[in-house]
């Protein structure tokens, strides 16, 4: 049912009145009749009529939001004043705002021209990134539970009956063409928002799983899984961040790809969006081969590398001395240069690495020696045959192969063919042990830095690192639950953007004094909560406000440190298409 409007002329005067319409169906198509004549109506009664009309409670009252309009009184019923429809707000709040401070709804709207989708396809990705930044769940969760019980439908003025998963999904293929632009658009804005330095480059890999098995993924493989789910398919993503954690580009590949293939084609590909400009590249020890070397100083481009364990051996001499750099309470380190001044090493000396590694060194070697003394009372038991008390020997050194260099087991034959074992204890190897536990090595072309610069510029390593956990726990990267590679690639495009919220929050959050942890200042605001107060007033109709709950004294002390000030109300939008 609806209200029609009509008019009329009698001796020379108009008059208006309204007609109560009822639209039905029949064989010959649509018809209409009318239900009721209304005669004149005020706009207060019009919309009172229309709520019953749509079968909604109260009445919305948007003149109460319009300063142009005389003010009407009414007599409001205290005794039946109530609030409906508690939402969450103050997160969902908070994320549009960050999205404000990136300019995100700008490039969005220009990438997405206006077309004659119902929603534009802008606003629909906006809800996808807000979700993931907010409570990352399912396209479907999103469209059936999460939608409407956000405060979203007003503050991008969607109704939820626009939103379904299908339109979800069809916004995530809409978004991922852009992926690119969105990188280079987000580390201009991001550099112009905190004058970010990104002579520093940090990369890094990880994996993440399927649920399913992706059969019309060509890039779900098995491979080595960081999550400890070898049995599930994966992706592998490559992650370059700036020294401070920003996100700069990140690349899929396919789940069985190894570390150190990727480096060449990582680096291009951000050198060709980002150039050069004498950048740094940091990089653990999995990403390090002699092809790699080559590659980098080909380019010459500089590099801080993760170096594998066994280049300490050639060091010894260097870790035996006393010369060492304190940078802090518990670490040493130690330039050595080498004899033609291209590249230096760096010794790293960690004593809470050294007391992990002795008490491995230690565990596995009373593991081994009991493994022993079990294998020499079987022997002494029963008759066994060397060859295979040499394979029993063998598992039991590769098990617990941290230790497996301090024994040197002999497995021999008595006269009769039984198998004896004997072992003893290489000294050289302990020596070794107890001289190299908690030491590591890096090494690098950029010779002009000292080793406690060159040491604080690879631990910048954990922001990457760092990233990855915030992408599966807080962001909901894993598992993956799409099957198509496109979709795939849309999924992480979307943790990507909710990623980049999180990192615009924490550094606002740091330029306010609010310290390191940008999750806490979110929990805090996400307490805020959004109420309709409807209001029966004395001529019928109910009186309906948005209202926001006021802030707590500890609220409102991180919002004015992150210069924000949350709205009184909102307009009530059930009606906007």
């Amino acid at each position: 049912m609806y209200l029609r409007k009509c008019r009329r002329t009698r001796r020379g005067n108009a008059y208006v009145y309204w007609q109560l319409v009822e639209s039905y169906r029949t064989a010959n198509g649509p018809r209409q009749r009318v239900v009721a004549y209304l005669g004149e109506l005020t706009r207060r009664q019009r919309e009172g009529l229309k709520a019953a009309a749509e079968d909604r409670t109260g009445v919305f009252q948007y003149q109460l939001f319009e300063e142009d309009l005389e003010p009407e009184w009414a007599l409001v019923d205290t005794a039946h004043v109530r609030a409906e429809r508690r939402r969450e707000f103050g997160g969902w709040w908070l994320g549009l705002q960050l999205v404000h401070k990136l300019k995100l709804v700008e490039f969005l709207e220009a990438v997405h021209p206006g077309g004659r989708e119902e929603v534009p396809w802008s606003i629909m990705s906006l809800i996808l990134v807000l979700c993931r930044f907010c409570q990352p769940s399912s396209e479907l969760h999103i469209a059936e539970h999460l939608y409407e019980w956000t405060a979203l439908t007003d503050l991008l003025g969607v109704p939820e009956r626009r939103v379904n998963d299908d339109r979800l999904y069809r916004a995530l293929d809409a978004l991922l063409p852009h992926k690119r632009s969105l990188e280079v658009f987000l580390k201009q804005r991001m550099g112009d928002l905190f004058a970010l330095d990104y002579d520093l480059l940090l990369y890094d890999m990880t994996s993440t799983y399927f649920e399913g098995q992706a059969e019309a993924n060509p890039q779900a493989r098995r491979g080595y899984s960081r999550d400890h789910r070898p049995d599930c398919k994966q992706v592998c993503i490559a992650l370059v961040v700036s020294r401070c954690g920003m996100p700069l580009a990140y690349e899929v590949f396919d789940g069985n790809r190894s570390d150190v293939t990727t480096v060449q084609e990582i680096v291009p590909v951000v050198e060709e969006r980002y150039g050069k400009s004498n950048r740094i590249w940091v990089m653990d020890r999995g990403m390090v081969s002699d092809k790699n070397l080559q590659f980098l100083r080909s380019g010459d481009r500089r590099y801080i590398l993760g170096t594998p364990r066994s280049r300490l051996k050639q060091h010894e001499e260097a870790l035996a001395s006393g010369d060492w750099q304190t940078v802090r309470e518990g670490l040493e380190v130690k330039l050595c240069p080498t004899p033609d001044g291209s590249e230096v090493f760096i010794l790293c000396r960690s004593a809470d690495r050294r007391e992990k590694e002795c008490a491995m060194h230690a565990r596995f070697e009373a593991r081994i020696e009991a493994g022993l003394e079990r294998i020499c009372a079987r022997c002494a038991s029963k008759r066994l045959k060397p060859d295979a008390v040499n394979r029993s020997v063998g598992r039991l050194l590769s098990a617990n192969s941290r230790a497996a260099g301090l024994f040197d087991v002999n497995v021999t034959a008595d006269d009769a063919g039984r198998a004896r074992v004997a072992w003893l204890k290489v000294d050289e190897w302990r020596a070794w042990a107890e001289l190299s536990e908690g030491c590591y090595v890096l090494r690098s072309n950029v010779t002009d830095w000292t080793a406690e610069d060159l040491w604080r510029a690879y631990i910048q390593l954990t922001e990457a690192e760092s990233a990855f956990r915030l992408h599966k726990t807080d962001l909901g990267l894993r598992p993956i639950w799409h099957q198509t590679e496109r979709r795939v690639q849309a999924h992480i495009l979307v943790c990507f953007l909710a990623f980049v919220l999180w990192k615009t929050l924490g550094q606002l959050v740091n330029a306010a004094g609010l310290g390191d942890e940008p999750r806490k200042v979110f929990d805090e605001i996400a307490q805020i909560h959004m109420v309709d107060v409807v209001m029966p007033t004395s001529a019928g109709p109910a009186i309906r406000r948005r209202c926001i709950a006021q802030p707590t004294k500890h609220q409102h002390v991180l919002l004015e440190r992150l210069r924000m000030r949350l709205p009184e109300q909102l307009r009530i939008t059930e009606d906007v298409v």
